[in-house]
């Protein structure tokens, strides 16, 4: 008799203490009534009238959802999403919904599933196809503030929710790839139009700048040129009139550099000739014939250019007499 009522209170004995892992609460009842919250750690209980109804995990859950809505031009998308929830808090209030507001856990995940579902419906429902890809954050806001409302009242929070793939019929498909391509292709396009117009451009400013530089250095080449004459008859002339002027001192006649200057052209046709035939008067005749026609020409040259100087001269004007 001794042994059976040790066994009874021993089992009487731990049947009072209970363990709640971390992580959970659980939820006493009496008489099928709630009565209490276990927090997490060992706990006292009184045996036979109270029981753990349920342990509640306060811990972050997720939840994957797949489904389908459609758009106001009738087309049909395909969404996947990804809940993150909790329990609001740990407070008594809070745990007694949690526990009691659904039958199962089941029902409440069906409940959370649904809810979801018809947010995201009914927001589609007034979107086009086009739209959807777009507005993805704007779906999203719209899915947890309504969401958000029924999970306070149930004990949750939303923590977060993702979209994580919108999929369109396959013939909507085919159609988006072929605008795509279609766009990209016209992109293309004025992107080369835009860089040959950019290269024709640049060409036809770098010939007009190599025109530009050609024309001023054949210019400066000109003048350079021009330059190099005058200065090559300047001193040509102080050389025939250094020569004449020694001459003369010499006592010869000036008559015989232009012989000299005569026969020296002859001697440079010869040599420079280069198998070319010219037809030539080596004459002294024609060399005196030669020097009337240049001395003919020199002196109509300084005619010229006394008349010149004379038209360039103003008028003198007349002196006035004293009234």
């Amino acid at each position: 008799m001794e042994f059976v009522l040790g066994g009874i209170f021993l089992v009487v004995l731990f049947g009072s203490f209970v363990t709640i892992a971390q992580g959970f609460v659980g939820v006493v009842t009496m008489f099928g009534k709630y009565q209490r919250v276990m927090y997490p750690g060992l706990n006292f209980k009184i045996p036979i009238f109270e029981r753990i109804e349920r342990r509640v995990s306060v811990q972050n859950r997720s939840a994957e959802l797949e489904f389908q809505a459609i758009t106001s031009d009738q087309a049909t998308v395909g969404f996947k999403a990804m809940l993150l929830f909790a329990v609001l808090n740990q407070q008594e209030e809070t745990i007694k919904n949690v526990a009691f507001k659904f039958q199962s856990e089941g029902d409440f995940m069906r409940a959370l599933v649904r809810t979801v579902e018809g947010a995201v419906r009914s927001f589609v429902a007034t979107k086009r196809q086009s739209e959807i890809l777009s507005l993805r954050k704007e779906l999203v806001d719209e899915v947890k503030y309504q969401l958000d409302h029924n999970l306070e009242e149930w004990g949750y929070h939303l923590i977060d929710l993702q979209m994580n793939d919108i999929v369109f019929d396959q013939v909507i498909m085919d159609s988006m790839a072929r605008v795509v391509a279609s766009a990209n292709l016209r992109a293309a396009a004025e992107n080369e139009g835009q860089a040959l117009l950019i290269t024709k451009t640049k060409q036809a400013e770098a010939e007009g700048r190599a025109i530009q530089i050609a024309a001023e250095a054949q210019r400066e080449a000109s003048r350079l040129q021009g330059q190099g004459v005058a200065q090559f008859r300047e001193e040509m002339a102080k050389g025939v009139r250094q020569s004449i002027s020694e001459m003369t001192q010499a006592g010869l006649d000036p008559s015989f550099l232009l012989f000299f200057m005569w026969t020296e052209a002859i001697k440079h046709f010869a040599e420079q000739g280069k198998g070319n035939v010219i037809f030539l008067d080596g004459s002294v005749e024609g060399m005196e014939t030669q020097m009337k026609h240049m001395m003919g020409m020199n002196a109509l040259g300084k005619a010229a250019g006394f008349a010149r100087a004379a038209a360039d001269t103003p008028p003198v004007p007349p002196p006035r007499r004293p009234a």
